[in-house]
């Protein structure tokens, strides 16, 4: 196999995984024959959207191997963390939890504790669990998640702990279970990997270089969730706009949306998450064509600071972002921007915050994830000496969410009237008398119905506005 350009996983190694997966769940039903016990397994989920895809394909493997899902860890036979390394508190929330299991452990030595995830990339973090977490009894990596079941195998027959992070870089994994944690939207992951190398960003070093799915992978994933009544699709990768750079026959992301767009119907694509360097003209020019593209563009920014830009290997300045931004907006003028930004990089000064607090105003995003710079052991920006003071971060950051609070709240004051289209998710988590859904600038809307309307898209009115939320009733014409 040709190591140049990113290769499906050989159709045999999937099905050797298959064959396990038979294998343990024999061994769960002899178990429960002998025990008259179903077994349960628990995942715990941290991080991002892959993170959450991730877990999907997890708990679909658990399932073929006759596992129920449960939310409580006394009653799992396994326990699987799924891990980010992004922040150093995700980290240590995952050492805290894998602590409190350890009497659990000794009350039921059968239980297995598993760990995966980017985490289990970092060859510290593999050390300092064989040493100090003895009750974790399989460890594996982002690249090897397709191994799973033979990996468990393993470690049910032969009773020893596991360890198995081996990289591989240009080869992705198809046709593997997946069970979808929603009938209505749905994540497909384009691709995986990431070849920037941001000076503070530690998911190269975990998640590898990019390698991309085939479009016809994709495609043929889409058109089943299509099938299955699907509303909304997200697009994954570390960076979509790189999609298809890898493949033996290269495939821009705007030709693999414009493809997806053409030979599907799903009523909302999204997407996330695009680097600004390589936003292109044809990417806008597709997203302005196709109105099932939703109208909303995840563009992080993380500085507004050309200064701090450069020492973050962003590869663009703040004149740069702010150009892509007005060329998007000419082109598509109800596009709602959303973005990612790190307070208190390595060197920043009360001058280069500023900056970022002027173009939070120019820009005016609709929703913004704000982040306290973490320190990641192997990156540039760990050693860099001008660590800002804690003090100051916690001042800069609140001032920044103050900031996009009152842009927020204006942004949603202004939708007070209008009619948007809502994608119904259910009832809401917070009240049981309203519905929740989202619109097709990903704004989150709660409203009351005599109906319920749930994974439809459906007008709905909007009667008040919150900072983070509209408040609004079913159209007249609906209820």
């Amino acid at each position: 196999m040709s190591s140049a350009h990113t290769q499906r996983i050989p159709q045999e190694e999937i099905e050797k995984q298959y064959h396990y997966m038979q294998e343990v769940a024999a061994l769960n039903i002899q178990k429960e024959s002998e025990s008259g016990k179903k077994s349960f397994a628990q995942i715990r989920n941290f991080g991002c959207q892959m993170n959450e895809h991730d877990a999907e394909k997890i708990h679909g493997m658990l399932l073929a191997m006759g596992y129920e899902t449960t939310d409580k860890s006394e009653n799992a036979a396994i326990v699987i963390f799924n891990t980010c390394c992004v922040r150093e508190n995700a980290e240590e929330k995952v050492f805290g939890h894998l602590g409190a299991l350890k009497a659990l452990k000794r009350n039921n030595p059968d239980m297995i504790i598993a760990v995966c995830g980017c985490m289990t990339e970092q060859p510290t973090i593999v050390d300092e669990i064989k040493k100090k977490y003895k009750n974790v009894d399989l460890v594996f990596g982002t690249h090897n998640l397709h191994r799973m079941p033979e990996l468990l195998y393993k470690c049910l027959q032969d009773n020893h702990r596991i360890y198995e992070t081996s990289r591989t870089d240009k080869e992705v994994a198809e046709g593997l279970p997946i069970e979808r944690a929603s009938n209505i939207k749905a994540w497909v992951t384009i691709m995986y990997g990431c070849n920037n190398y941001c000076s503070y960003c530690i998911v190269p070093y975990v998640r590898g270089h990019e390698r991309s799915r085939m479009p016809e992978d994709i495609i043929k994933e889409i058109k089943e969730l299509e099938e299955s009544g699907i509303q909304e699709i997200t697009l994954l990768g570390q960076n979509v706009n790189s999609y298809g750079k890898d493949l033996e026959t290269p495939v821009t992301f705007a030709a693999l949306l414009d493809m997806i767009c053409t030979e599907a119907d799903v009523p909302r694509i999204r997407f996330m998450t695009s680097h600004p360097k390589d936003l292109s003209d044809e990417l806008i020019d597709v997203m302005a064509k196709h109105k099932n593209i939703c109208r909303q563009l995840h563009l992080p920014v993380q500085s507004g600071s050309s200064e701090i830009l450069k020492r973050m290997n962003r590869r663009y300045d703040k004149e740069k972002y702010l150009s892509l931004v007005e060329k998007v907006r000419a082109k598509i003028p109800d596009i709602a921007f959303s973005t990612d930004v790190i307070v208190g990089f390595p060197g920043e000064t009360e001058e280069n915050f500023t900056e970022t607090l002027y173009l939070f105003e120019k820009v005016r995003y609709d929703m913004a994830f704000t982040f306290i710079y973490s320190k990641r052991t192997g990156t540039p920006a760990a050693t860099y000496p001008d660590q800002v003071p804690e003090d100051v971060v916690k001042d800069r950051f609140e001032r920044l969410l103050a900031t996009q609070n009152n842009i927020c709240r204006e942004l949603n004051e202004a939708c007070v009237g209008k009619t948007l289209d809502v994608l119904v998710e259910g009832i809401s988590r917070t009240s049981d008398s309203h519905y929740t859904g989202r619109t097709d600038s990903n704004k989150i809307v709660n409203f009351t119905s005599n109906k319920d309307y749930t994974g439809k898209i459906i007008p709905i009115k909007i009667t008040s506005a919150q900072t983070w939320s509209l408040e609004g009733e079913v159209a007249e014409n609906m209820d």
